[in-house]
């Protein structure tokens, strides 16, 4: 992995969430790079394009409610390969579906509730960046 730019995976079908949690990351962290995918199965083709150790990303945060593939299938088939199980993964969505929180608490995946105010933003990056190797 490039020591100088670290990289995060964001997959949220949401535009907007992308672009402001890109932005808040690029002020409060300029050293880490985000990636973007709009579901699951376009982050499932990112990450084998980067299952190279040098390009893969050091964090992957989910949202949970995305078409074609939503965060847990997502999760699960990430955890299921042998080359990308290892990289930390987050969840932040606006899902408060309780089996969901308890089965991502349950492994121990941090769980960030949407929607976040903007003071807590910088928070939020930061707690990101935590998760990295």
């Amino acid at each position: 992995m490039d020591p100088i730019k670290k990289t995060i995976l964001y997959v949220d079908d949401d535009a907007d969430d992308r672009e402001l949690l890109g932005e808040v990351m690029q002020k409060v962290t300029p050293e880490f790079k985000v990636m973007f995918a709009e579901n699951g199965l376009h982050a499932l083709e990112l990450l084998n394009v980067t299952k190279e150790e040098k390009f893969r990303p050091c964090l992957i945060v989910l949202d949970l409610n995305m078409p074609f593939l939503d965060g847990r299938q997502t999760f699960e088939r990430i955890k299921a390969d042998i080359q990308l199980k290892s990289i930390p993964v987050a969840i932040l969505s606006s899902g408060e579906n309780p089996a969901d929180k308890s089965f991502f608490g349950n492994q121990g995946i941090p769980y960030f509730t949407k929607p976040i105010k903007a003071s807590d933003m910088e928070s939020l990056a930061n707690d990101l960046t935590t998760l990295c190797d």
